[in-house]
């Protein structure tokens, strides 16, 4: 079995997911479709409280962008066409390139076993009612699920609070009959797949072959990966995932091979490149590809990393919404930022610094980062931390 080192390993990773390919002059809506399909799937996330996620994955490869080109191809089109971009229940909510989401047929035919709990219970027990919203998406559709006419139950808000029309809907999205016409304020409208999503999308294949394009797709975009990092990436179980895998190994479209450091044996993808070295700045969002399964974040980079929106403020350690730093090849830097879209800043709160990174050269890249981050987000300036809030982290 071939043997690869753990940074040759993290470099073919980082080329695998664009950041060895140099930023475009200028973005048009070819960059960003090369870019869609090179990581197939980009997870959708409704926090705000610096940007909508799925816009920072397209920011961090191919720098500033006209977020208007991005919107055009997604749900997100202020006019009516059909997007380019589909959405499904892919790694998480996400929007998916043309050729990857033909191959969540399994898993729309599954709804009746592996949708969530309350959306199963209203397929079994409400048939009729299920029945009565498919009618009125025919006759009415796209429709927010609020103009259902649903009311929500009494008592206290939870998340994931829906009302029961909105039940209905994401089942119907689950299930494939329903697809994501448009978004209004990232609320999604619904309509009918068929007047949604290209013809060629909606063929039925066999679940094997579906598995298998997906690991394919999974592999392409991370270059070098574990069987539980491929699995991670379309959510895909073992059983579903190993005949996939056995599949390519025996065509030669994956080679198993060894990593420095790795407990598991890596999968690397026929067609990988192998940059000598990677030059990157930039923010991720918590929710980028290249970090989004942490186990893998942490076997690669050293980082440690966790979301602590939903930890209580005195607990937190690095901040609410904390993007990691990528200076070359290394996690090198955590910051807390917040859109003060009011006042036009970009308030950094709270700056952490990696051990083993220098201040002296992880600054000065990331202040340069956070302006030009600000005035793509058409903020006017940015505010560092106060002294204190730059930190080296223990």
């Amino acid at each position: 079995m071939a043997r690869l080192t753990a940074a040759a390993a993290r470099r073919i990773a980082l080329g695998a997911q664009g950041f060895a390919t140099p930023r475009p002059p200028v973005v048009n809506r070819g960059h960003l479709r090369r870019l869609m399909e090179r990581l197939s799937v980009v997870q959708l996330d409704s926090v705000n409280v610096f940007s909508r996620s799925h816009y920072l994955p397209f920011l961090a490869r191919l720098g500033p962008y006209d977020r208007s080109l991005l919107d055009s191809l997604t749900a997100h089109a202020a006019r009516s066409p059909a997007p380019e971009f589909l959405e499904y229940w892919a790694h998480e909510a996400s929007i998916l390139s043309p050729e990857a989401y033909k191959y969540f047929g399994f898993r729309k035919r599954a709804a009746d076993e592996r949708a969530w709990g309350r959306m199963r219970r209203f397929a079994e027990e409400r048939a009729d009612e299920l029945e009565a919203v498919r009618l009125r998406l025919r006759e009415d559709g796209p429709l927010r699920a609020r103009e259902l006419g649903y009311a929500r139950a009494a008592g206290p808000r939870e998340m994931w609070d829906w009302h029961d029309g909105k039940v209905a809907l994401e089942y119907l999205f689950w299930a494939g009959e329903a697809a994501a016409a448009r978004r209004v304020n990232f609320e999604r409208l619904y309509d009918l797949a068929e007047r949604v999503v290209p013809p060629q999308a909606l063929v039925e294949r066999p679940a094997a072959d579906e598995h298998r394009a997906l690991i394919r797709l999974a592999a392409r975009a991370m270059g070098v990966a574990t069987e539980t990092d491929l699995r991670d990436y379309f959510r895909l179980s073992a059983a579903q995932a190993r005949p996939a895998l056995s599949a390519l190994v025996a065509e030669g479209a994956l080679e198993p091979v060894e990593v420095d450091g790795w407990r598991e044996v890596a999968y690397l993808h026929a067609e990988a490149r192998r940059p000598r070295a990677i030059r990157a700045r930039t923010l991720l969002s918590p929710f980028d590809n290249l970090i989004w399964f942490r186990p893998r974040t942490e076997r690669i980079f050293d980082f440690h990393y966790r979301l602590e929106i939903y930890t209580p403020a005195h607990q937190r350690v690095h901040g609410y919404y904390v993007l990691p730093f990528l200076l070359g090849e290394r996690l090198v830097a955590r910051v807390d930022l917040k859109s003060d879209r009011q006042a036009g800043v970009l308030r950094a709160r709270r700056i952490g610094i990696e051990p083993g990174a220098d201040p002296g050269e992880v600054m000065p890249a990331l202040t340069e980062t956070l302006a030009e981050t600000a005035g793509w987000l058409g903020l006017d300036r940015v505010d560092l931390p106060a002294d204190g809030a730059v930190v080296l982290q223990p």
